[in-house]
């Protein structure tokens, strides 16, 4: 009788393991260093259902969705806007509305993500501080849905 609650209990503990595993969050790193991202600087208030979806797929759950993209463009034009421009055109940073991307990784919502969230080089500075991460993924989903590139070079659509 106790072997078996036993081997009950290691099949149950071995069920849980693997589901974890299969679900297991993607890795953010850092832009230009390429160290992992630690989360907990995150502002408060970001780890909605969406958020955990994202982590699990690394492809924004908010793309296309037009509300989303709107909460986006007015968090875009608070934070973002004096450095990209109004429209995404560029100005003290580069352009985010067209498929030249100064980061590559951009073309990913993952990467996009990672760059928002850590920062890059010159002015970007890391957003967590303003920004929730699922602030970040609403100001991305603006930002796709402004997208004026090649839709060929838009790997957030594949």
């Amino acid at each position: 009788m106790k072997l078996k609650s036993f081997l009950r209990g290691v099949a149950v503990t071995f069920a849980i393991t693997a589901a974890a595993s299969a679900q297991a969050d993607i890795t953010l790193r850092h832009a230009l260093t390429g160290e992992v991202l630690d989360l907990s600087f995150a502002k408060k208030g970001g780890n909605t259902d969406k958020f955990k979806q994202f982590m699990q797929t690394g492809k924004n759950p908010y793309n296309g969705d037009a509300e989303a993209a709107k909460k986006g463009e007015s968090l875009y034009m608070t934070g973002c806007s004096g450095c990209h421009g109004h429209e995404a055109e560029g100005k003290l940073g580069p352009g985010l509305a067209d498929d030249y991307w100064t980061y590559p990784r951009g073309l990913t919502d993952q990467g996009l993500f990672e760059i928002l969230f850590g920062g890059a080089n010159g002015m970007m500075g890391p957003q967590y501080v303003n920004f929730s991460t699922d602030d970040m993924l609403h100001i991305m989903a603006f930002l796709r849905s402004i997208y004026k590139g090649d839709p060929k070079k838009a790997e957030w659509l594949k």
